[in-house]
């Protein structure tokens, strides 16, 4: 989120002289995008982040697709996903494209080591579960309802505060931004803006780890994961500021925006990123044109690939949809609300579902391990019963 953030303690000027009590100087290091070109935050270290006692491949990540067939509206019930692991253990991909993978993570222990994604961005939606994502920048504390933005180069892991968690996951090969339609030339949220900078969460709260030992980070780059040993906590940092952070902003402080007639999807817009958006659906009131039908009309994804992830509430349009089930209309084929839905729509005056939708600007290919979770039957869903 582009607005400028201090934490902890730093120097009075950039890439100036900062000590210690003892004399001993911090480590600064420039954390930014687009080589030094996009937005950036300077980390002060007790110790040198450079510092590596030992190296080691641990996997290579490759995400194997089905064989092309016909093309069909697919549905997933991801209720069921299987439960085990740490955060990073648990992820289970569903679609991926060259832009993104999305995917479903249930973790149930806690990470013994530090993460950090080289190649995304990641955005969590938290459906279930709480807990806070301890990082360099400091603690975030996240519960249900939760979006959770992670940049690049991030290191961080996540602490679990209840049993396990549900959550859906967007690894996005670029930058994860609010619309560039609600932010004035200097990246201020406008009026007109859903959600503001008040409802975004930055860090809580900044604790040195000074603490000597043997102490791991996986990262994530180049198609594969790498284990590497530290002699110091990685989370060292005294102070930091700038521009570039992990903050958290709830589903539930999204405003909806309605109309006299059925608003389209863009109104929903949350976020945005390189070839694809990711939007909220909130409780909100209905059209209140005397002749309006509040369910959608029917769409045609000519140029983009549209996958709705169902959190909770009652989905007007569709029959058959459960909690955490993900639906992909894929662009080229005509979709819209079931048999009897436009009807049964007319005269209700608010909606109580919660969904969170990605609409991809180049297609998604399935993962095989998803196969498991679909419902075969969607695509004839539309057939009258």
């Amino acid at each position: 989120m582009p607005h400028y953030v201090k934490m902890g303690t730093i120097p009075h000027k950039r890439h100036v002289q900062f000590r210690k009590e003892n004399g001993e100087l911090y480590y600064e290091q420039v954390m930014g995008t687009k080589g030094f070109s996009g937005i950036q935050s300077i980390i002060y270290h007790a110790h040198p982040p450079t510092q590596i006692r030992a190296a080691k491949k641990l996997k290579e990540i490759k995400y194997e697709y089905e064989a092309k067939d016909a093309l069909k509206h697919r549905h997933f019930r991801t209720w069921d996903t299987k439960a085990g692991g740490d955060f990073l253990e648990a992820r289970k991909i569903f679609m991926a494209n060259d832009d993104l993978a999305i995917g479903i993570a249930r973790p149930t222990e806690q990470m013994s080591y530090f993460y950090r994604n080289g190649e995304a961005d990641e955005m969590l939606f938290v459906h279930e579960g709480k807990g806070k994502i301890e990082s360099i920048f400091g603690e975030l504390s996240f519960v249900p309802g939760d979006y959770v933005v992670i940049p690049i180069g991030t290191t961080y892991r996540v602490v679990l505060e209840s049993e396990e968690a549900r959550i859906l996951i967007v690894e996005s090969n670029s930058a994860i931004m609010p619309p560039k339609r609600y932010r004035n030339e200097f990246g201020q949220l406008l009026e007109h803006s859903p959600f503001c900078e008040r409802d975004i969460r930055p860090p809580e709260k900044l604790e040195m780890k000074d603490e000597a030992g043997e102490f791991e980070v996986r990262v994530r780059a180049q198609g594969m994961i790498t284990s590497y040993t530290y002699d110091y906590h990685p989370l060292d940092a005294i102070g930091w500021d700038g521009y570039l952070f992990p903050y958290a902003f709830s589903i539930h402080d999204f405003e909806p925006i309605t109309g006299r007639v059925h608003q389209p999807p863009p109104v929903h817009q949350t976020f945005e990123a390189h070839n694809y958006v990711i939007c909220s659906f909130v409780p909100r009131l209905y059209d209140y044109h005397p002749d309006a039908i509040p369910a959608p009309y029917v769409h045609s994804n000519v140029e983009s690939d549209e996958v709705l992830y169902y959190a909770d509430g009652d989905f007007m349009s569709r029959r058959g949809i459960e909690e955490g089930s993900i639906t992909l209309h894929p662009s080229g084929l005509p979709h819209g609300p079931h048999p009897g839905k436009v009807e049964e729509s007319i005269g209700k005056k608010e909606t109580k579902e919660l969904a969170v939708m990605i609409d991809t600007f180049r297609p998604l290919y399935i993962v095989t391990e998803a196969h498991s979770y679909e419902d075969d039957s969607y695509m004839y869903s539309w057939l009258p019963e």
